[in-house]
């Protein structure tokens, strides 16, 4: 959910590791950015000392987006170097992010600007809702303590362009849950599951989670709880552990579903008249104004 309405002094903060923002005293928690490590790489997911946070729209706070443009406009006025952008565009993880930065500031009228970042929202909110189908879809499986071949299946008709078959997938499921259960397994890592991963690396999380409802009763998925990070996928793993009905589980996720694509929309739409009134060259005040009026 989102907070309360923001003032000036709050959308001035600035964003941690951004290639030209210094860091703030009061930073805004935007997401380290990396590479995710693939379920099937457990070597390497060993290795690594904390789960990835790659930036996502969809998990931002309407007012740290909304002062990161706000630190572009700032930037823009103070040091007058549009190449800095180049840099911006370079380094964010973000997608919509990156799409504005590339076609705001390039030579396309505004119009159409504002047409490609309808287009662009549109291709990644489609992306999202997929995945969370995918994870509604096999949380109310274990939720009805279903066949987790029958649960593949029904990953494997959303999946997009994936050559993932139902063998390999569950010889990665089944290498996941020896990892999950080695000494030093990074577990934080290794148990996330959200909406940012590919399909593959999706549909096997999701597989072993499955797996394990089924070999050991749904009640022993609250072991996995402690290492999960606040999600939907979280939320739906909880009420699974704790006897829910699968019908009341599956509606919940798609309320939980709904809510997210909805404040990502209004999110992308703030970002991108942000972005166009800082193109057209409006003052500081006027591209905040533009902020406040996505905001309750």
């Amino acid at each position: 959910m989102e907070s309360k309405q923001a003032g000036p002094e709050t959308h001035r903060r600035e964003r941690r590791n951004s290639v030209f923002l210094p860091p703030a005293s009061t930073p805004i928690p935007w997401p380290s950015q990396g590479a995710r490590p693939h379920p099937m790489d457990h070597k390497d997911a060993r290795d690594q000392n904390t789960a990835p946070n790659e930036l996502d729209i969809l998990e931002m706070p309407v007012e740290a987006l909304a002062a990161y443009w706000l630190s572009i406009k700032k930037l823009l006025d103070t040091k007058r170097d549009k190449a800095l952008l180049a840099a911006e565009m370079e380094n964010t993880g973000e997608r919509f992010i990156r799409h504005l930065l590339d076609t705001a500031f390039s030579s396309l009228d505004q119009e159409l600007v504002r047409e490609l970042a309808r287009a662009k929202s549109q291709t990644l909110l489609a992306e999202a809702r997929r995945r969370f189908e995918m994870i509604r879809l096999a949380l109310t499986g274990m939720a009805q303590n279903e066949n987790p071949r029958l649960t593949f299946i029904r990953l494997s008709g959303l999946m997009g362009g994936t050559t993932l078959t139902e063998k390999r997938a569950f010889e990665l499921a089944y290498g996941l849950m020896s990892t999950v259960g080695e000494k030093d397994a990074n577990l934080p890592l290794l148990l996330c599951v959200d909406h940012k991963q590919k399909d593959d690396r999706l549909a096997v999380k999701l597989l072993f989670y499955a797996l394990a409802a089924r070999r050991n009763g749904k009640q022993a998925l609250n072991e996995y709880l402690p290492h999960l990070k606040p999600s939907p996928f979280a939320e739906g793993v909880s009420l699974a552990a704790d006897g829910f009905e699968a019908e009341f589980v599956s509606s919940h996720l798609a309320a939980l579903r709904d809510h997210a694509l909805s404040g990502a929309r209004r999110k992308m739409r703030m970002a991108t008249e942000m972005c166009l009134a800082i193109k057209a060259g409006l003052p500081y005040d006027d591209v905040f104004r533009v902020a406040r009026s996505f905001m309750v």
